[in-house]
């Protein structure tokens, strides 16, 4: 099918004429014109990096940019309407009850998630535009085959939704061949359909943006900014964007990065659990002074995790930008409350670290924490809506400091393999039903978690690690552990059991290391109804 010059290669589903329309369509085709050449270049310009730190080249603090860092006249923009009291931030997948859920939370912010939690079907791309544009129109009231009642509540959240990063292409829409970016399509329809009901509605079009690996990357957001704006007749400044700072390049680059958003920016988020996989990428083969133990033990209090959250708080408020803390993952179990009472008390913890660090606000992954996390950053805030006073001259920025991991305790077992062989083929399994975040052991699991457990265990194969009881870490043992964990595993469908396994074996145990779990040819496949063999749908 081919609408307005872009060629559509996924069967249609019910309403996507509302989202499709003409319109929206040639939108998406200016943005791709913005973005596309430089979306290319920074690409490769990833690529290049990566194989620098391959060989054996630290990352270090740009000194091209340390006139920024150095200039104390520069301010991001003040917070926007709906954005300037975060303490309590809920996330989840953008899908029809999720939706009603986290909005009914009581959270201050909403983060819609079309990234991580999501598996990129092209029903879920497109249901997911819908849900969000039916929640801000109240038109999301539903009730389930089994009568239970989703209602919306008077008082919602602000959302800010967070589309997928420059590395995702969008499969299903072409344009002259080739697809748009998968960030560019779920911002610009988003931006399209809702900006200026939004602004109606007191709040604006906000967003959070995933998987930055450095300050050129910012820019190019923030020209698709001014772009889209203009394009709609919007001010200049409207749109407001949070960065994730969840790779280990962007760590080195974060007041540069604010630099370049600064009229659109609303500040960073620590990113804890992608940062750590990319760490585990981009120094997997520099021997054993970059491995890391269980990712259990791996903990905010690690000495590197310290140094990464510190100087995120300080470049923040030294530039009047919020400070987000990161997920908690834990998701309660109404049935077991021994298990329930050391979890909150962790999650508690967590919490309290991060608001006496000067963080502004928190994640939560599930409505039943949104308490938990208010109560400590309302002992901390008290009145006040952020922490932007408290300036953090205490931390020295340290470059080095981000890549230190000797201070980091723990140890690797077998357990921890086994743990993260069950996750990686119990997400993929789940995600190859279509569904992108999965309660796994009471804790939830979207793709950054996944690529923790599968890129730990391809290091640990490659660098010989040694577990706690002497056993190196070989290919063929990892595989006696897959196949007897498989065993154990609960079946809904064995085919999807089958290949998801194969896909965990191509991408932990296999000798080239895919980049990303993105898997876009089987998604184009089950969009078709069709199966293909596992090892054809990796994106390499």
């Amino acid at each position: 099918m081919n609408i307005n010059g872009i060629s559509l290669t996924a069967p249609p589903i019910p309403r996507q004429n509302e989202i499709l329309t003409p319109e929206a369509l040639d939108f998406l085709r200016e943005l791709h014109a913005v973005a596309e050449p430089r979306r290319q270049e920074l690409l490769q310009r990833r690529r290049e990096a990566r194989n620098r730190i391959a060989r054996g080249e630290d990352p270090r603090f740009l000194p091209e940019t340390a006139h920024i860092r150095n200039d104390d006249g520069w301010q991001v923009a003040p917070p926007a309407p709906g954005l300037e009291d975060r303490r309590v931030e809920i996330t989840g997948p953008v899908d029809r009850k999720m939706t009603v859920n986290a909005l009914n939370s009581g959270a201050n912010v909403w983060l819609a998630d079309l990234e991580d939690s999501l598996t990129p079907t092209w029903a879920n791309v497109i249901n997911g535009q819908l849900n969000l544009q039916d929640a801000l129109n109240r038109r999301i009231d539903f009730t389930t085959d089994e009568g239970r009642e989703y209602r919306l509540g008077e008082k919602l959240p602000t959302v800010v939704v967070r589309p997928r990063g420059w590395h995702l292409p969008e499969q299903h829409l072409l344009i002259d061949g080739e697809p748009i970016s998968g960030g560019i399509v779920d911002f610009g329809l988003y931006f399209f359909h809702n900006a200026r009901t939004l602004i109606e509605q007191g709040r604006g079009p906000y967003f959070y943006l995933p998987k930055l690996e450095n300050h050129l990357e910012a820019r190019l957001w923030n020209d698709i900014f001014l772009r889209a704006q203009e394009l709609l007749g919007i001010p200049r400044g409207t749109i407001r964007a949070t960065v994730l700072i969840e790779t280990i390049t962007a760590a080195f680059e974060m007041e540069e990065i604010l630099y370049e958003l600064r009229e659109h920016s609303s500040g960073l988020n620590a990113g804890r659990w992608d940062y750590i996989f990319s760490l585990i990428k981009n120094f997997r083969l520099r021997g054993p002074r970059f491995v890391l133990p269980d990712r259990t033990m791996v903990t905010m209090t690690a000495p590197f995790m310290r140094a990464y959250t510190e100087q995120l708080v300080r470049a923040c408020h030294r530039r009047g930008a919020h400070a987000i803390g990161g997920m908690s993952a834990f998701i309660p179990n109404r049935r077991d409350e021994a298990v329930n009472a050391v979890a909150l008390e962790k999650v508690h913890t967590d919490k309290m670290r991060e608001a006496s660090d000067g963080f502004d606000g928190s994640w939560v992954a599930h409505p039943d924490l949104v308490p938990v996390a208010r109560a400590v950053f309302d002992v901390v805030l008290g009145e006040q809506p952020n922490q932007l006073r408290r300036q953090r001259t205490d931390v020295v920025p340290g470059d080095r400091a981000l890549i230190d991991l000797t201070g980091t305790q723990g140890l690797i077992t077998e357990a921890g393999i086994r743990t993260n062989l069950e996750v990686g083929v119990r997400y993929l399994e789940a995600w190859l039903r279509g569904n992108g975040a999965v309660t796994l052991k009471n804790l939830m699991e979207d793709a950054a978690t996944a690529e923790i457990s599968r890129s730990q265990i391809w290091q640990w194969i490659h660098v010989h690690a040694v577990t706690d009881d002497g056993e190196i870490v070989t290919r063929e043992w990892v595989s006696e552990l897959l196949e007897d964990e498989f065993e154990r595993l609960p079946r809904f469908d064995d085919d999807r059991f089958d290949d998801a396994r194969q896909l965990f074996e191509e991408v932990a145990l296999g000798e080239d290391f895919p980049e990303f779990l993105t898997l876009p040819a089987y998604t184009r496949h089950l969009c078709a109804g069709q199966r293909p063999a596992p090892a054809r749908a990796l994106q390499r």
